[in-house]
């Protein structure tokens, strides 16, 4: 080693820190040096060495369950509660896969008995990453209980509203069961629902499959579907029918089948229950002039009816006010109805009226029933 150099001048390789140089002995204190106090060498780990000391490292741990997936190591769940994929939101979202990768890892448990990772959470990412090309897929590894699995999938569609009713009653009947056969409230409360919602939901499974597959595709909704609830069959799918074709509202698809449960001509032949509907959903919905003065004409003949004492008529009057939406009597509504007749009539003059014979007859009519009502109608 050369004279005046110490091996300590070398830095060190770990740590990158050079060692304070010892102080000289003064003169004739060789052999007599003693170890300095107060001062301790720096501790370090081989962990330390690898950490990651960038300011955006702070507060941030990695997840040790966390993989990046082959694609062909992973199967859906056969016990998922949905059935149905939208086509036009899975092409949607394949397309973002394709351009942007899966945004959130899917959730998968690892089955030791097929050596495969199934399916907890995600299938709609899997199958568009499977779509768009991908052969891996971003995954949480988790050890999910049997007992826990359905009610985790079922609170992420239920939390989402993104699992149509059909298979939200099919997956509330198996969890039931894996309950061991527990109360209905029981599962509501499992799942974070109110009782009547949970059979809400489980109504639509006692729908005809013709109109499941409907609520499974998305073109009849849950709430929609209700109007069907109490009806005979052959009703339950021309409305259902009637409502995907025509778009009926759920405000008028409700008022329909309130006033189809109620009507005492229920029709025994599917072409007759399909007239039937179509009559009247044509007043229920009609907008134009031509579709008001039919509502105008039905239902001042069927009050007419009903104030001389047809009682048979009254069923059919209740089908029609139903049908219509008409508010409960109210004296206040009445006068109000009075006085706009009445601004509106002080304006007309005889030949007026003269001039629309259908006008003089529906007041004529009105008259009549008003004389009925009032006592004051000629014996």
């Amino acid at each position: 080693m050369p004279d005046g150099t110490q091996p300590d001048e070398f830095e060190d390789i770990l740590t990158g820190r050079r060692p304070r140089r010892a102080a000289s002995a003064p003169a004739g204190a060789a052999g007599d040096a003693t170890p300095r106090a107060g001062r301790s060498r720096r501790k370090f780990t081989v962990d330390a060495l690898f950490s990651d000391t960038r300011p955006q490292a702070v507060g941030v741990h990695d997840l040790p369950d966390a993989k990046e997936i082959a694609l062909d190591r992973i199967e859906p769940d056969p016990n998922q509660p949905r059935r149905h994929f939208d086509e036009g939101r899975m092409e949607e979202l394949t397309a973002s896969i394709r351009s942007d990768g899966v945004l959130q890892p899917i959730v998968v448990r690892y089955d030791t008995d097929l050596d495969r990772y199934i399916i907890v959470h995600g299938e709609r990412r899997y199958r568009a990453s499977t779509r768009a090309g991908r052969s891996t897929i971003p995954a949480l590894v988790r050890n999910v209980p049997e007992s826990r699995r359905l009610i985790q999938q079922l609170m992420e569609n239920i939390v989402r509203d993104d699992l149509n009713a059909v298979d939200r009653a099919r997956a509330l009947r198996v969890l039931k069961d894996q309950m061991n056969d527990a109360p209905w409230e029981a599962v509501a409360a499992e799942v974070g629902i109110r009782r009547s919602r949970l059979f809400q939901l489980l109504d639509t499974g006692k729908l005809p499959e013709a109109t499941q597959d409907h609520i499974r595709a998305g073109t009849l909704s849950e709430k929609q579907s209700r109007s069907l609830q109490g009806l005979p069959p052959a009703y339950q799918r021309e409305l259902a029918q009637v409502i995907v074709d025509r778009a009926v509202p759920s405000q008028v698809a409700t008022r329909l089948g309130r006033a189809l449960r109620q009507s005492p001509r229920l029709a025994p032949t599917p072409d007759e229950a399909r007239l039937h509907i179509a009559e009247l959903l044509d007043l229920a919905i009609g907008t134009d002039d031509t579709a008001n003065t039919a509502q105008v004409d039905r239902l001042l003949g069927s009050l007419g009816a009903v104030a001389a004492g047809e009682r048979q008529d009254r069923a059919d009057l209740e089908e029609i006010v139903t049908v219509l939406g008409s508010p409960r009597f109210a004296p206040q509504r009445v006068t109000k109805s009075v006085g706009d007749l009445a601004q509106t009539l002080a304006r007309a003059q005889r030949d007026d009226i003269a001039a629309d014979p259908d006008l003089r007859n529906r007041l004529r009519s009105l008259s009549r029933i008003i004389d009925t009502l009032t006592g004051d109608a000629a014996p």
